[in-house]
């Protein structure tokens, strides 16, 4: 049973390989993580370092294979892709490319992270959208579309779709790469504060080193190898 104080993240031995035959490549190679419910933990490390693929896997967008990966207790190493889909409910994602869906406003992009939990009510799910887009500063910009928006606003859209269903785990792949200095920084200040509010865990992947200060862990990469985790880790950054 999954404990709110306890491990959220745990990854034991992990290693993955990408193709087959000749051409399998290990691109992880003997992780181990623990993660617990509430932290901050930024992941940085060189391009082609592994970041996001282990980002990938911890979201069950892809299964593990070889090792251990527990998530809120369930092991996903070997997992099927129902075990898989039924894990990334858990989860918020927000990546690089907001992904917004051009075609739909703000509130109804948002209400995109709450379609894949059925039986709540339509209405119930606007409230809780417009609550959201409030909450990041956007009440009033519910109605615009997309291509209205400044990249740090179609950010927080995706914040406020990846936090609406009050995941346990927030998974971000370089969420302030697109963005200035000073709307990278809101972005991620807004991170911080809805994830303590709503007691989630972050695991941010990202090459800015402005941001680092958020995080409450810092895990460095290199070459499929967990190199440094936690305070060491910023010497490797720097």
């Amino acid at each position: 049973m999954y404990n709110p104080n306890s491990t959220v993240i745990s990854v034991t031995n992990l290693n993955h390989f990408f193709g087959s035959g000749q051409l399998r490549k290990q691109v992880l190679f003997d992780i181990n993580l623990n993660i617990q419910a509430g932290e901050i933990i930024i992941m940085t490390g060189p391009s082609g370092s592994g970041k996001t693929t282990l980002l990938t896997l911890v979201g069950g967008l892809r299964s593990a294979q070889s090792g251990s990966l527990q998530i809120l207790g369930e092991e996903l190493c070997g997992a099927s892709a129902k075990q898989l889909t039924a894990a990334r409910k858990s989860h918020g994602y927000i990546f690089q490319a907001h992904n917004l869906h051009g075609s739909l406003t703000a509130i109804q992009n948002v209400r995109m992270g709450l379609e894949v939990h059925r039986g709540i009510p339509v209405k119930e799910m606007m409230q809780r959208s417009q609550a959201m887009l409030e909450l990041v500063g956007l009440g009033d910009r519910a109605n615009y579309y997309p291509d209205n928006l400044s990249g740090g606003q179609k950010q927080r859209v995706a914040i406020a779709r990846a936090l609406v269903n009050q995941p346990k785990i927030v998974l971000a792949d370089e969420p302030t790469a697109a963005l200035d200095k000073k709307s990278g920084r809101d972005v991620v200040e807004l991170m911080q504060k809805l994830a303590k509010e709503q007691g989630c865990t972050i695991l941010l992947v990202t090459h800015d080193n402005r941001i680092l200060d958020i995080a409450d862990r810092i895990i460095y990469m290199e070459d499929g190898n967990l190199v440094s985790d936690g305070v060491d880790a910023l010497a490797a950054v720097h």
